[in-house]
This record gives structure tokens, C-alpha cells and sequence, in this order.
């Protein structure tokens, strides 16, 4: 087998090279001449762990290729994968789809021979019709179908989450373009991984409601936090006694200052405006939508209550800026809400971020950049964790004091025991959880 990834953004360049991992040849191709440039130097332009010795490996045994010539890499493959990105589309929230038309019209007129064209990226409902009339009007000889294969992979985790998924959705129309998808996914046949073969739109769809459904219990727990923090209950407590009902699960029930990524935050969007053009709004999804932005202003709101109520003059250390651990992505993280509004207050800010500071930089102005955790800390009036990056979870509590101007913490991922902190002299405030919580008898 044969394909071409188009796009070698995160989701196309992992799904390229667990592809060649499976012993299938790929060539991943982009249009930015440096990036592609800079893969065929053995250099990652996204952090993911794993990713660079799977890279290195795969280009090593000749499988995995990278190249800017669409037209010369779409010739004579198997099936071509769209793995561009749609971003929100400015003004109205849509997914935009113009990297997808443009890559659909550049295949199209490459395509030698029978060929599944495969919509990898994030899309809304009725994007595959649209792609097999983009291709129709470019080249009416073409022989081809259009199959619709979401993408479930977390940052992070996106190597294991590929290789041993939970699930593949795959829409498809044809019996020919079943069986080279079929082809394409045997290793994960082999272990009997539950594969779905749906019509294009279902596939379509059923990536939109899973990442809509996981950002609604993100937000469901959340709202709970700020009920418990209110009466005085424990929301882990909550967590674990509503997550061990089977029909509920504990998974995404982890509160924290609102949910970030490339992915929620457009596809709870963008699922909103497809229900609303349907004419069958999903009231809740908006909701959802509303809740998180607003959480992230919050978050701020809440800092600046728990350092007397004013932070003008002040400095504040914060840890972790990326949406989550173990990536270096920044697109919607909260720290891009929190930080400019702590700023806006008046408060000096010094940050460190073990993988995200190259993208913050860009993206935040007027920060203090700092070297490791307790160089942050360095006469710090306050403390306030945003991402729970493992570096940050065990930190030595008396140097933390003694760098600080002030033991005031402020943390919003629970990573610290209340009642431990306060025995360490630090004034410590968390998210859902009374003043002087412990841990449960398990230790969780």
C-alpha cells in the first residue's frame, strides 16, 4: 500500500507516521518549504513524545517520506489523506474550509488510476459531497471515491491513541473504497479494534458530537467545582462517586479553568453552527461554549481575589502555559486568557512552561520568560499553576517558600493536598475543594 498525507500539521504528520509504522510506504507533503525542509533534517516542529524516534525510524527503513510536490507525490498512490487544518472561521464560528477545497482541486488534478480520497481533518457535515464535486468539476475522468476518516487523537497521547484506538470511524460510500480502507487499517483488524465502516456523513458527524459530548463533561464538572466551593463539598469526591457509575464513566471529570486545544473550542463552535443552519440547534453545545469563555475570565477573577482582592504592583509566577501536559501547543489555552488579564490589573508576570515557551512568546506580550520552576518563583508575591506538567506536581515546598516574596498558591488543577500546604505555611486556594481538604483514604 501506498498514500499520500496532505498537511503535516499534528494530526497529519502522526497519523503519517503511524501509518509507515504499520509497513505501509507514505509520503507526507506540505506547501511550507521549511517545515518540510526541517523534517528532512530528522527535526519535529511539534512536541508529542515518541514522535521523533517513530519519525526517525520509519525515514531510516525508507517508509516515511516528506515532500513539497503534491502532484508528484498524489501520483499512483492508494489513497490520498486531507489533513489540513480548518480553523473557526472569523465572524461566524463555521469551520473553515478552504484549505480543504484548495488541497481537494490540487489532487484532483493529479490523480492517475483508482484512488480514495480520504478527509482525515475535522470537517463538518456534507464536506465529503463537497470535496467529490470540487474533484468531479477539476478532472470529470478522475476514478475515485471520497471517504470520511476522523481523527481521535490526544496530544500527548496521539502515538498510543493511533495505534491502539478505542475505535475507527470510517465513511464510506463504496465497496471498492471499503476494502483499500480495510487494507489500510489491517494491523488494527488484527487486534480486533472496533472499526466502523458508516455512510460520510455519520463519520462526519460522529467526530464533531464525541469532542462536543467529552467538552460538555469538561464543562459539567467545572460548574459543579464552583457549586462545591460554595456549600463546602469536595468536587473529586463528587468526580469519583458520579464517574465509578459505568453509565458515566471518570474520564474528562477533572475541573480546572476551562478546556483549551485545537480541538474543542472549534468543534463545540463549529457543531453549534452546523445545528443552527440545520435548524436544529443543540442548545446545550452553545451553552457549553458560552460556560468555558467565560471560565477562563473567572480564572483570572479568581487569582486576584485570592491575593487580597488587587494586584496592582504585584508579581505573579505561573506555571504551565500550554492547554495541557506534554504538548507545546498554545491554540486556546487558558493562560492566554489568564495572563492578560492579570496583566491588565496591574501584576508583573514571570512564566515557564517546559515545552510551550517558543509558541507563548508569540502569543503572549509583556512576560518575564523564565529558565525551570523555581527561577519563576524568585520573589514572587503568588503562585498560580494553569497546566499540571508532571515537573510541576512535586515541587520542594520550602525552596518555593523561601523564593517567594509571598506563600500565597493559587492552584487551578488540584495538583497539591490543601491540608499539606497549609501545614507548609502557604496560603492555598484550589478549584472545587474546602480551604483544609485532604486526600481521600486511597490517596487519591
Amino acid at each position: 500500500m501506498r498514500i499520500a498525507m496532505i498537511g503535516t500539521g499534528y494530526v497529519g504528520l502522526v497519523s503519517g507516521a503511524c501509518f509507515s509504522e504499520f509497513g505501509i510506504d507514505v509520503v507526507c507533503v506540505d506547501k511550507d518549504k521549511d517545515k518540510i525542509a526541517r523534517l528532512n533534517r530528522g527535526e519535529i516542529p511539534i512536541y508529542e513524545p515518541g514522535l521523533d524516534q517513530l519519525v526517525a525510524r520509519n525515514r531510516e527503513e525508507g517508509r516515511l517520506s516528506f515532500s513539497t510536490d503534491l502532484a508528484a507525490s498524489v501520483a499512483a498512490v492508494d489513497a490520498v489523506f486531507i489533513a489540513v487544518g480548518t480553523p473557526s472561521r472569523r465572524g461566524d464560528g463555521h469551520a473553515d474550509l478552504g484549505f480543504v477545497h484548495q488541497a481537494a482541486r490540487e489532487i484532483a488534478a493529479a490523480l492517475d488510476g483508482y484512488t480514495v480520497v480520504v478527509t482525515k481533518s475535522t470537517v463538518p457535515v456534507g464536506t465529503g459531497a463537497e470535496v467529490t464535486q470540487i474533484i468531479r468539476e477539476t478532472r470529470p475522468d478522475a476514478e475515485f471515491d471520497v471517504a470520511s476518516n476522523p481523527e481521535f487523537l490526544r496530544e500527548g497521547s496521539a502515538i498510543n491513541d493511533f495505534m491502539r484506538p478505542d475505535r475507527v470511524v470510517i465513511g464510506v460510500k463504496s465497496e471498492r473504497a471499503q476494502e483499500v480502507m480495510r487494507q489500510i487499517y489491517r494491523p488494527l483488524f488484527l487486534i480486533e479494534t472496533p472499526i466502523i465502516f458508516t455512510s460520510p456523513e455519520t463519520a462526519e458527524l460522529t467526530k464533531y458530537a464525541a469532542n462536543a459530548f467529552l467538552a460538555t463533561k469538561v464543562t459539567f464538572i467545572n460548574e459543579v467545582a464552583n457549586l462545591c466551593e460554595r456549600v463546602g463539598a469536595d468536587v473529586h469526591d463528587v468526580a469519583r462517586g458520579i464517574g465509578l457509575d459505568g453509565r458515566i464513566g471518570g474520564k474528562f471529570l477533572h475541573p480546572g479553568p476551562g478546556f483549551g486545544g485545537s480541538c474543542f473550542p472549534k468543534d463545540t463552535l463549529a457543531l453549534a453552527r452546523i445545528a443552527q443552519q440545520a435548524n436544529s440547534p443543540i442548545r446545550l453545545v452553545e451553552t457549553v461554549v458560552e460556560v468555558n469563555e467565560a471560565r477562563k475570565e473567572q480564572m483570572a477573577e479568581k487569582v486576584i481575589a485570592h491575593c487580597g482582592g488587587n494586584v496592582q504592583g504585584k508579581t505573579i509566577a505561573v506555571l504551565g502555559l500550554t492547554f495541557k501536559p506534554n504538548t507545546d501547543d498554545m491554540r486556546e489555552a487558558p493562560s492566554l486568557k489568564i495572563v492578560p488579564a492579570l496583566q491588565a490589573a496591574g501584576a508583573t508576570i514571570r512564566a515557564y512552561d517546559p515545552e510551550g515557551m517558543p509558541e507563548a512568546k508569540k502569543m503572549l506580550d509583556g512576560v518575564m520568560w523564565c529558565g525551570n520552576a523555581y527561577e519563576t518563583l524568585e520573589q514572587a508575591d503568588a503562585l498560580v499553576i494553569i497546566t499540571e506538567w508532571n515537573a510541576f506536581r512535586a515541587l520542594d515546598l520550602g525552596r518555593m517558600k523561601t523564593a517567594m516574596k509571598s506563600p500565597v498558591m493559587v492552584d487551578l488543577r488540584n495538583i497539591y493536598n490543601p491540608a499539606e500546604m497549609a501545614a507548609a505555611g502557604f496560603r492555598y486556594t484550589s478549584v472545587g475543594r474546602p480551604a483544609n481538604a485532604g486526600r481521600t483514604k486511597d490517596g487519591s
